[in-house]
């Protein structure tokens, strides 16, 4: 009989504590999708443009995605505790040397490489946590897991709001950079992988021996990676551009107040989270290639509204960046549980790594198109054609790349 505990409990019932545990990192790392609502008090600030305000945010996403890959190889090596610490700690330095940057350059330094980096080292852990307490709900766990980061505009960015309207937006960077780094540390110490040879009861030999079936063809080498990559770029190039010009977009097309702005925010962040748990169920219910038919198909109906909003359309705003918002939290569980289903699942944390490269890019694309179109063309709008188009060729590639290698098909059956 399996005597394993966990916070003093029965891992089978103390496990779900690393889900909550890897929610309240998430929820301090995903500060960053609060973004928009640091841009104009920087642009009056720094006066720059809203194409200059979006680099250190989408710096941050492209650092972060760059180190994802290395965590995984640390996870394994240096443990759970000390990956988080370290990447919580880089974090907090970012944040707090970002209250003292004299120039928008030196806060793509500070909140970009810094802060990102810290994002960048941290990130991976809850997820690799998650899926290797839950084998046999991985999609669920992973899912749940990373509602964190995706609610996280729902408490930061009002809190960020108030400390910028209170202290100024630099002394806010110092308030939230000591605290995230407190915050972190506490928790890191609490974290741990299962014991070798722990399983949940009900989980068979049969179900870890297919889990963990040697694979004869690396991730890279396959076809569906590259499908996967390329679905999984398109998402975040649409989500997060999305994320970086909510508030934006808020004020200027449809002529809302800073204040209402960013209670937007905050109800988009719940849309965000629910997508997690959603997508990861859908994911795991169905095929990956649905799902991702499925989010890209919100994001065409979202974009189809959006190139029609206009001032005072106030509930097409709303329920376009709701479904944007959504879709971004959908792609960060269908990508994870697609690595899981799709690949080795033993090489998870290094597979996920690789494939989430494909965030950056979307971010490192997604932010600057959008910044991009607004300078050119004094208005957000046509960044939604964009977004409709790239929808529509990512159906595309799911429908007919997005699938289990036919070596994996038939060693399942």
């Amino acid at each position: 009989m399996d005597e394993t505990k966990v916070f003093g409990m029965p891992a089978e019932k103390g496990r779900w504590l690393f889900i909550l545990l890897g929610i309240m990192v998430l929820l301090c790392l995903g500060t960053v999708y609060s973004w928009s609502i640091f841009r104009n008090p920087l642009e009056k600030l720094l006066n720059i443009g809203a194409t200059d305000s979006l680099l250190p945010f989408t710096v941050l996403l492209v650092v972060y995605a760059v180190l994802m890959p290395i965590t995984g190889f640390f996870i394994d090596k240096y443990g759970s505790r000390t990956v988080t610490a370290v990447g919580g700690i880089v974090t907090g330095i970012g944040y707090i040397l970002s209250a003292f940057a004299p120039n928008i350059y030196a806060l793509v330094l500070t909140y970009g490489m810094i802060a990102g980096a810290g994002v960048g080292i941290a990130y991976g852990v809850p997820l690799a946590l998650a899926a290797k307490w839950f084998p046999e709900r991985k999609g669920l766990a992973v899912g749940l897991t990373v509602i964190g980061f995706g609610l996280s505009p729902l408490i930061t960015a009002p809190i960020a709001k108030y400390l910028i309207d209170t202290y100024q937006v630099q002394t806010t960077f110092l308030i939230l950079g000591i605290v995230f780094t407190l915050i972190i540390l506490a928790i890191s110490t609490m974290l741990k992988t299962p014991p070798t040879g722990w399983k949940p009861a009900g989980f068979t030999a049969a179900q870890a021996s297919a889990m963990s079936r040697d694979q004869s063809l690396p991730m890279m080498q396959s076809p569906t990676f590259y499908g996967l990559w390329l679905c999984y770029s398109i998402g975040t190039f649409v989500g997060l551009s999305a994320i970086g010009i909510s508030s934006p977009v808020a004020q200027e097309i449809i002529q809302l107040d800073a204040g209402t702005a960013t209670a937007a925010v905050s109800l988009f962040a719940v849309f965000n989270g629910l997508g997690r748990p959603i997508f990861g169920w859908v994911t795991d219910r169905f095929k990956p290639k649905y799902a991702a038919i499925a989010n890209y198909i919100l994001i065409i109906i979202a974009s189809i509204m959006m190139t029609q909003a206009g001032a005072g359309q106030v509930a097409t705003y709303i329920i376009a960046f709701c479904l944007f918002w959504l879709s971004l939290g959908g792609w960060l569980a269908i990508a994870p549980t697609a690595t899981l289903t799709l690949f080795d699942p033993t090489n998870y944390a290094k597979n996920y790594g690789i494939v989430f490269t494909a965030y950056g890019v979307g971010a490192f694309f997604g932010t600057i198109v959008a910044g991009k179109v607004r300078d050119t063309f004094g208005s957000y709008t046509n960044a939604f054609y964009i977004t409709g188009i790239l929808a529509i060729v990512g159906i595309i590639i799911a429908a007919f790349v997005l699938k289990r290698s036919p070596k994996l098909a038939s060693e399942a059956s």
